[in-house]
């Protein structure tokens, strides 16, 4: 099943783990959307720099230091997806707390793992 993915902290350095992740989300053909500071495209990913309401998120995948992330907590409990995934670095208890509180999984996990491994 394709999960439509949006990707949080997306860069254009292609050595960045977002990058990465964007590529290989798309190689796996789930949809992806993408914010990050800086617009452009990964492939065929446009990065916006503003916060759309997308319709039907399956899975936030994070790029944020936890500091960062306050910014974003009301933004992505709005877009009610079914998940968060917290991937090394981003680990982050109190806004774990929130998604328990709105009812949205969390996974702490490695989104190139999951998808390596056939379990994202």
């Amino acid at each position: 099943m394709k999960k439509k993915t949006l990707v949080i902290g997306a860069s254009l350095k292609e050595e960045r783990y977002s990058n990465i992740a964007i590529k290989r989300l798309r190689t796996f053909n789930h949809p992806v959307k993408a914010f990050g500071l800086k617009s452009g495209r990964v492939e065929d990913v446009t990065i916006d720099t503003e916060l759309i309401d997308y319709d039907t998120i399956d899975s936030v995948t994070l790029y944020l230091n936890p500091k960062r992330q306050q910014d974003y907590y009301n933004y992505i409990i709005s877009l009610n997806p079914r998940r968060v995934i917290f991937n090394p670095g981003t680990e982050n208890p109190e806004f774990y707390q929130l998604l328990r509180d709105n009812n949205i999984e969390f996974e702490v996990a490695c989104t190139l793992v999951l998808l390596g491994t056939n379990q994202y």
